[in-house]
């Protein structure tokens, strides 16, 4: 079996982490998303991954590499050009569309293949699966999950018969207006065939094109329903609920990073507390180069990126801020994910650091801002 990670998309849902980084870079436990999605192939002795890239290409492919050091092989598909003025354009053919180019090229999909989206944990009983596709002949299966009839709206929702063909989608229907509350994972089993029905050099999407192609030519086109941790983030608020439940320890086979050193909290390398009137609530993991100043308070689950710094006074609770994050002196953070210049509440609301009068947070590499504050230049009170 052969894997295809999908990781062309923007992200736009997930704006301002995606900003900076394409959405399968997005770290959980201070790993991308994508990392766990090739260690699970590895796992289950799937070794050749091609992975289609588009926007902010570099940043996949200088993490991954050839994948060596995961023990598989790792190919790339860059869609996109170089136009007029040599910058490099992304341009995504779509989940099918890019398949089928790679096909085209080199014919790597010659047996058959799991496709993944590159955004979601997933603890997916590969083996298993495989042999259902195997055992029902099927040219495509779609694994699906049920999902609560309120939340149908969110999915794009499969329509079977009794032996699990699949007769039809629907994309993100109304609780009133769904025929079922089956959700299409993203994840999918193919067999070589398929890509034959794949237009060439054209944009075409695996849920909105090619599984309606599917259905209407009768193929041996099934669903499979199973039961395993389907983790996806689709939004910046389902990215603060992941962390939340990861650091909780809900979430099985993920375990935090770093040294334990009290009840709750891990810390990285090289951290420095000072436990002068600070309170630490777990859990709570401090990153490695991480400087807490006195009178402190942390409440989790909360998450400190490496090379960060909490200064005197600061608040913060149930929040995962970024590596090199200084939170200023006084300042309250509360159920936030703080980016680079950009912060999100719970509910989604972005705010950048400009909007803070005065300002909440900085950049933990400014030495400029660092000498502000050793010289008590600026005041910061409470947000």
């Amino acid at each position: 079996m052969k894997a295809m990670i999908l990781a062309a998309g923007k992200g736009t849902r997930v704006r301002p982490l995606t900003y900076d980084l394409p959405k399968p870079m997005i770290p959980i436990l201070g790993k991308p998303v994508m990392a766990y999605l090739i260690e699970h192939l590895a796992k289950y002795g799937v070794k050749e991954i091609m992975v289609n890239v588009s926007y902010l290409h570099e940043k996949i492919e200088d993490y991954f590499g050839e994948g060596y050091q995961y023990g598989v092989q790792i190919g790339y598909s860059f869609e996109g050009y170089t136009n007029d003025q040599g910058e490099v354009v992304p341009q995504p053919l779509g989940s099918a569309g890019g398949m089928k180019k790679i096909q085209e090229f080199g014919g790597f999909f010659d047996e058959t293949t799991i496709v993944l989206c590159g955004d979601a944990l997933i603890d997916l009983d590969i083996k298993s699966a495989l042999f259902e596709h195997k055992r029902k002949g099927a040219m495509a299966s779609v694994v699906t999950k049920e999902v609560p009839w309120d939340k149908v709206s969110s999915y794009g929702v499969v329509v079977t018969e009794s032996d699990g063909r699949i007769k039809s989608f629907q994309e993100k229907p109304s609780q009133e207006e769904a025929l079922s509350n089956f959700a299409s994972t993203g994840i999918y089993i193919f067999e070589p065939e398929v890509l034959d029905l794949i237009p060439s050099k054209e944009t075409f999407d695996i849920g909105s094109d090619l599984f309606p192609l599917l259905a209407a030519k009768g193929m041996p086109f099934y669903a499979q329903t199973r039961s395993f941790n389907w983790i996806d983030i689709g939004t910046v608020t389902d990215y603060w609920e992941v962390c939340q439940s990861v650091l909780m320890g809900e979430v099985a086979h993920l375990d935090m990073p770093g040294i334990q050193i009290n009840d709750g909290l891990w810390v990285g390398l090289n951290t420095s507390i000072d436990w002068e009137g600070t309170t630490i609530e777990g859990p709570v993991y401090i990153g490695s180069g991480t400087r807490i100043e006195s009178g402190v308070s942390i409440v989790g689950p909360t998450w400190i990126g490496s090379g960060s710094h909490i200064c005197s006074g600061a608040q913060l609770k149930r929040s995962v801020l970024f590596e090199y994050t200084r939170v200023l002196p006084n300042v309250s953070l509360d159920e936030m994910i703080v980016f680079k210049d950009y912060s999100v509440d719970r509910s989604g609301d972005m705010k950048h650091v400009s909007d803070y009068d005065p300002d909440a947070w900085a950049n933990a590499r400014d030495r400029r801002n660092k000498r502000r504050l050793d010289k008590n230049i600026v005041s910061i009170q409470r947000v």
